[in-house]
């Protein structure tokens, strides 16, 4: 009879690979250079972001000149899914508010932009109607109509009673309108302190325009996409990064600087697009900023301006689960621009931050399938974030520093998080 063969239960010395207790053990690094995985799948902790951090942070939501007139309105949502309306009064002011009616909270406006001086099937011109009992609310979130409201409620309840909840909201860094659902919370400048000072030329010398706008869900957990905005040593992925910036002498020397708060900015060595098709028209530019210029900070908890040469790109991440993100990306230009100047900020822009432009699409792949990738069972333990090289474009600082403050805010280590 044949012999059977051997089974050999443990890897033999001459095999490269791990076993699964080696590779379920924590890496000999720095706590500080590891990211346990738990905190990109685990529901409760999500839950709990969206109470210490979503709840807590000034975040941006559109651009004032979304809101061109006097009257005129944008819907969007915040984390935790709380729906919001941000409205230009009479006054010429921007406030936001809830969007939810204090009697039964139906949703109020369900448009996702347009202008309150249109009536409603169900209510008046210049105000925000409940087309559920008809209860409206004027442009500084004051209820004006209760329908049959004394044959009902008598003196128990008044208009003054009712109002809509009011969101702190700053416009600012750009024309940018900021909210924060935290009514205690300290003014917007403070938030954000020097994070933008090196692109505020740029944002404030004269008013800006928004050209363009998509959005999008991606199914990733919302730190996973925004690691893309905080660290380059990901240009790999990129072709045309890998066959332009990254073979300029310069570019391994940029430098990432820290801030408080969560705030990161990147070295600004001059994108290189003698490359590309259309480059010899990239002409345009902002106030301050030299040919082929850049500008680029990334914002806790996760949006981003950036600035290359003739646009300004603004990204907002808005989770809406631990497993799926809504992408908000808006392409922003000078308000004086003539229609030419305006066309060539379209196409310089499309070509690169386009749903089908050089980048945005492979960020967006790789968030996802990573996602897909880091689930309970997946066998996916530990995300390393332990590159060094003197606080260089490819040192994963700018990662660490956003993990310490995502620790900081929730209370509990990202390396041990249960």
């Amino acid at each position: 009879m044949a012999s059977q063969p051997s089974i050999i239960d443990v890897p033999s010395a001459d095999v490269s690979g791990r076993s699964e207790v080696q590779w379920a053990r924590k890496p000999a690094l720095p706590d500080s250079q590891i990211v346990n995985t738990d905190i990109y799948t685990d529901p409760a902790i999500f839950e709990e972001e969206v109470e210490k951090i979503w709840s807590k942070v000034w975040l941006p939501v559109c651009h004032e000149s979304e809101l061109p007139a006097p009257l005129d309105y944008r819907t969007s949502g915040l984390a935790g899914n709380k729906p919001i309306v941000v409205v230009r009064g009479e006054d010429n002011k921007i406030r936001t508010f809830l969007n939810l009616c204090p009697h039964r909270n139906n949703l109020i406006v369900r448009s996702p932009a347009g202008s309150l001086k249109k009536a409603e099937p169900s209510g008046n011109p210049n105000h925000m109607t409940c087309m559920y009992h008809g209860w409206q609310f004027d442009a500084s979130g004051r209820c004006v109509e209760i329908p049959r409201r004394a044959a009902g409620y008598q003196e128990r309840i008044c208009n003054g009673d009712v109002g809509l909840r009011q969101i702190r909201t700053e416009v600012a860094y750009g024309g940018m309108v900021w909210v924060n659902l935290d009514d205690n919370c300290g003014p917007l400048s403070d938030f954000v302190g020097k994070a933008l000072d090196c692109m505020i030329e740029q944002l404030d010398t004269e008013p800006l325009e928004i050209f363009h706008y998509h959005k999008g869900i991606v199914r990733c957990n919302y730190k996973l996409f925004f690691d893309t905005s905080r660290e380059f040593y990901h240009d790999y992925l990129h072709f045309h990064n890998r066959q332009t910036s990254m073979i300029k002498s310069g570019y391994f020397d940029q430098k990432y600087t820290t801030y408080p708060n969560g705030h990161s900015v990147t070295g600004f060595a001059p994108p290189d697009y003698t490359s590309h098709t259309g480059a010899e028209t990239r002409l345009l530019s902002f106030p301050g900023l030299p040919k082929n210029g850049w500008r680029h900070t990334t914002l806790f908890p996760a949006s981003a301006y950036n600035i290359r040469t003739s646009c300004l790109r603004v990204n907002v991440m808005i989770p809406l689960s631990d497993r799926e993100t809504l992408v908000e990306i808006r392409g922003i230009g000078l308000k004086r621009d003539t229609p030419e100047e305006r066309l060539q900020r379209e196409r310089d822009y499309i070509s690169v931050w386009g749903p089908f432009g050089w980048n945005l699409h492979e960020d967006l792949l790789c968030a996802q399938v990573q996602t897909q990738a880091i689930k309970p069972g997946s066998g996916a333990r530990w995300n390393l974030m332990a590159r060094q090289e003197d606080d260089k474009v490819h040192d994963e600082i700018c990662v660490r520093s956003y993990y310490e403050e995502w620790s900081r805010r929730m209370g509990r280590s990202f390396v041990a998080p249960r």
